[in-house]
């Protein structure tokens, strides 16, 4: 279980040091800045589930899966700039997160399952 608490130890130190300055951007020349905002609070939101998840892998197994479906949700970073359409840095995120993905499902078949009490 210590690889399973350092990976998403160093995913949420990683993630809320990504996020955070989103909140900070200039907003005033996007068309809706609530879904850009919006986006920023979920995923920082999660940045500190995963830190929870850090102190106990164990009690927080059954919800990895859920972490893992949150990494994936950049997919369609990586597809808007491909056909053309997206920013390079949300692209290199989005591969950041790919590979987090595949860490979170390690992490997840690592954790050995608990005994319900």
């Amino acid at each position: 279980m210590l690889a399973a608490k350092w990976i998403f130890r160093i995913a949420g130190i990683y993630g809320l040091l990504v996020i955070t300055p989103l909140f900070f951007a200039d907003t005033s020349q996007m068309a809706e800045p609530v879904y850009y905002l919006g986006f920023a609070g979920i995923a920082f939101a999660f940045q500190i589930l995963f830190l929870v998840i850090s102190t106990d892998p164990g009690r927080y197994r059954p919800i990895m899966p859920v972490c893992v479906l949150e990494k994936l949700s950049t997919l369609p970073f990586i597809y808007l700039y491909l056909v053309g359409r997206g920013d390079e840095q949300f692209f290199f995120g989005g591969i950041a997160d790919q590979v987090l993905a595949i860490a979170f499902i390690v992490a997840f078949l690592m954790t050995p399952k608990r005994d319900a009490a």
